[in-house]
């Protein structure tokens, strides 16, 4: 009987607990007055817009593909050099970057085996470029004494090896008297810890 009464007062006890604190004006209540979240830490900033950009590198001559050419990418955006990025072509000749802020003036370079190095500045607007960049082989040197515009390089592409002059051979003189064979005869040699010669 006393378990009895003691379990229905304990029930009774949270039940007055629980119904004091869903009453109104107990606790923490917003206030519609003030309906403005609490600030916590930095602003959130949202990144950039970006393009799509895929570049694709041909040979001049045939307009194959070149697999393991370089391209280097340079955004600046309102004078704010953004970095660089480097990416290799694939088997098809197509190098695809999603990181270039829209509306950014864009370096790109190429570098390519056995080709002049490509370089040109494009303005990026659109969220999605397709470029195609043509590479020559190298040419000649211009310059104020001559004019080579257009001109293949006098060197061929690749690794060049020195020119190293080649050594004269020397023919062995003959001996007019038949070679013979005399047995060698040594000087004599002084010695520290022997007796001096004698006369």
């Amino acid at each position: 009987m006393l378990l009895r009464n003691l379990s229905s007062r304990a029930i009774l006890l949270c039940l007055v607990a629980i119904f004091i604190s869903f009453a109104p004006g107990h606790g923490r209540a917003q206030d519609d007055t003030n309906s403005a979240p609490e600030k916590h830490g930095r602003k959130y900033k949202a990144p950039p817009d970006t393009s799509h950009i895929e570049v694709t590198v041909l040979k001049d001559f045939n307009k194959k593909p070149i697999d393991g050419a370089h391209v280097i990418f340079h955004p600046i955006k309102d004078g704010i050099d953004e970095g660089h990025w480097e990416v290799k072509t694939h088997e098809d000749g197509k190098a695809p970057i999603d990181l270039i802020p829209t509306g950014s003036k864009v370096t790109i370079q190429v570098i390519a085996d056995g080709f002049s190095t490509f370089a040109q500045d494009y303005q990026i607007n659109e969220v999605d470029r397709q470029i195609v960049i043509s590479m020559i082989r190298p040419r000649a040197q211009v310059s104020t004494y001559m004019d080579n515009t257009g001109k293949p390089a006098d060197l061929k592409p690749g690794v060049q090896d020195p020119v190293r002059p080649k050594p004269k051979t020397t023919t062995p003189a003959t001996p007019s008297a038949p070679f013979s064979a005399a047995p060698a005869v040594s000087a004599p040699s002084s010695s520290t810890t022997g007796t001096a010669p004698q006369p």
